[in-house]
């Protein structure tokens, strides 16, 4: 049903649908990845995408104790592409669209993708919902049959117009149009198929825009979508049919089997198929949608931030809360293609850096506004300067026997602390660990990853620092110091159980293992719990030590990695 905010139809949409306030309260927070298209197997690009809005995900179950998420991810799997591919692998097309849909789904598994949903665009349930959202659109008078004349780029699966296409000369002095945006090459297309009138829509396309800051995210893809908008040869009507004579692969519309849906309205229906739309009760429906936050590349832009909020404002919903876009990855400063080699395969790239390791990296280094750039020489030197050395060799040499025989994460004690405040250092440590929850809820909550690990690495810098100048291992030979080297051993852990917490959404396993090491309980590991370290409370416990490794990350070998080539 329509919010109110979007109440501002013509008169003719007016009188077809129904309108409910905005609630800025729901039950369920929703996140999505995009759905991904099984003409190819997975690469880092995909990987980002689900690991931005998993972080995203785990970021707001630490930040709200007791909150409850609906997180989707999936494979789109119609259309002409498919019919390719299916053909090039000498497969059938359920055979095909099923094995590298398992790849996915073996993908977000092992990179401790936490989705609650794992949607296939081919199952039963989606169909029926792509039906109920295909008839909802023709009740209110959005659509129409018209014979469309224009040009089709089939890799991209769109319609494209003349404004939207480039010249391209070949060696020989051919000429041919390619899209401007992706490069890859149009058909003229004559087909009768069904329109959506996607150019009444401005005004609400604008409003949604203009009246929520967060509505796509970062800005430089806001202001993208806004000029769209305004441009009269862009918002045009949109065909949402193909015939079926020329894409078989695909869900027919309602009472037209001569008409497949097209491609990129059946897909993103999905996300209401997981919603529950039309399955579900109204208020359980209520209580997941709209959804929160959706994470998309910029290769899609257009079809989530025009398309998908016209296609649900003309049924009657609220469109997206927010939509964050983020740019691509080069490879050694080079676009990623099949032709040169360099796609890539995170399965390959895991046995090397561990799955939490390429987490880490891709979220580390990657900036949603400008596309970044992957380099094995890279990922070395990050992950062996920063996992290893910074938080493991830290969290080694205090729990080492040697230092800590009781194997004890030491009480706190304010005596026992006098000593050591004498130090800068000390002071400047205790600075960083109290500020970083604060630090990280920001960045965290503006999806600034890179920088929330900045942080959290500029405080275990703080804290190296720290156990480097109080030298515990001296403190460890006079037995009368023995107050002052628990003072400092406490102070290190009690900045690691800090920094794991905090750290949760990039590296799930390895901080997951360092708080099983300092022994802190699974429902003690939230926002909350950090924003009062022993220090401030006053006191805390001593805690026994477990017995799980405290070897976290160990370094990588770059020789192993020598003249390994990327497939």
């Amino acid at each position: 049903m329509l919010p109110t905010q979007y109440a501002i139809f013509s008169m003719k949409f007016k009188s077809v649908c129904s309108v409910r306030p905005y609630s800025s309260k729901k039950g369920i927070s929703y996140f999505t990845t995009p759905i991904y298209y099984v003409n190819a197997n997975p690469h880092i690009g995909h990987l980002y995408s689900s690991l931005i809005a998993d972080a995203a995900q785990r970021w707001h179950r630490i930040r709200n104790r007791g909150a409850k998420i609906k997180f989707a991810t999936g494979t789109d799997e119609h259309g002409t592409k498919i019919q390719q591919a299916a053909e090039l692998n000498n497969s059938s097309l359920p055979a095909y669209c099923s094995g590298v849909s398992d790849r996915y789904k073996v993908l977000a598994d092992k990179f401790n993708i936490q989705y609650t949903d794992f949607i296939r665009t081919t199952c039963d349930t989606h169909k029926r919902t792509v039906e109920k959202f295909w008839d909802r659109l023709q009740q209110n008078g959005v659509l129409y049959e018209s014979k469309y004349e224009g040009w089709y780029c089939v890799p991209d699966e769109s319609f494209l117009s003349d404004f939207q296409l480039t010249k391209r000369t070949s060696k020989n002095g051919d000429t041919t149009f390619v899209s401007a945006e992706s490069g890859h090459p149009v058909e003229w297309t004559e087909e009768r198929n069904y329109m959506f009138k996607l150019s009444s829509f401005r005004n609400e396309l604008e409003h949604w825009l203009t009246t929520n800051e967060n509505a796509v995210k970062p800005r430089k893809y806001r202001k993208i979508l806004e000029e769209l908008i305004r441009n009269d040869n862009a918002l045009v009507d949109v065909s949402v049919s193909r015939p079926s004579s020329r894409v078989h692969w695909g869900i027919p519309v309602p009472n037209d089997e001569s008409q497949t849906v097209y491609v990129w309205l059946d897909a993103l229906v999905n996300y209401l198929t997981v919603a529950g739309y039309f399955r579900t009760p109204e208020a359980e429906f209520n209580q997941v949608w709209p959804p929160d936050l959706q994470v998309i590349g910029k290769d899609i832009l257009k079809f989530h931030g025009v398309y998908w909020p016209a296609f649900l404002i003309a049924a009657g919903l609220e469109p997206p809360r927010s939509i964050l876009c983020h740019s691509h990855w080069t490879v050694d400063g080079e676009k990623m293609s099949k032709s040169k080699g360099n796609v890539v395969d995170p399965f390959q790239r895991s046995e090397v850096y561990t799955s939490d390791g390429l987490r880490y990296f891709l979220l580390r280094e990657g900036v949603s506004s400008n596309d970044s750039n992957y380099s094995d020489i890279k990922v070395v030197n990050i992950l062996n300067s920063e996992l290893a050395d910074t938080l493991g060799n830290l969290l080694s040499r205090c729990c080492g026997t040697n230092l800590n025989p009781s194997q004890a994460f030491p009480m706190f004690n304010q005596r026992w602390f006098e000593k050591v405040l004498e130090n800068d250092v000390t002071r400047r440590l205790i600075d960083h660990v109290t500020e970083l929850p604060g630090v990280c809820e920001r960045h965290y909550s503006d999806h600034n990853f890179y920088k929330a690990a900045d942080a959290v690495i500029a405080t275990l810098h703080a804290a190296n620092l720290f156990f480097e100048t109080l030298k515990p291992w001296e403190l460890k030979k006079e037995a009368w110091r023995a107050n002052e080297l628990n003072a400092v051993l406490h102070l290190t852990m009690e900045t690691l159980r800090v920094t794991a917490t905090l750290i949760q959404p990039l590296i799930p396993v390895l901080s997951g293992r360092l708080l099983d090491k300092l022994s802190v309980p699974v429902n003690r590991r939230r926002f909350d719990d950090v924003l009062e370290p022993s220090w401030t409370r006053g006191h805390s416990d001593e805690k026994n030590l477990t017995s799980e490794t405290a070897v976290l990350f160990k370094r990588i070998d770059d020789k192993r990695d020598k003249g390994r080539k990327i497939n």
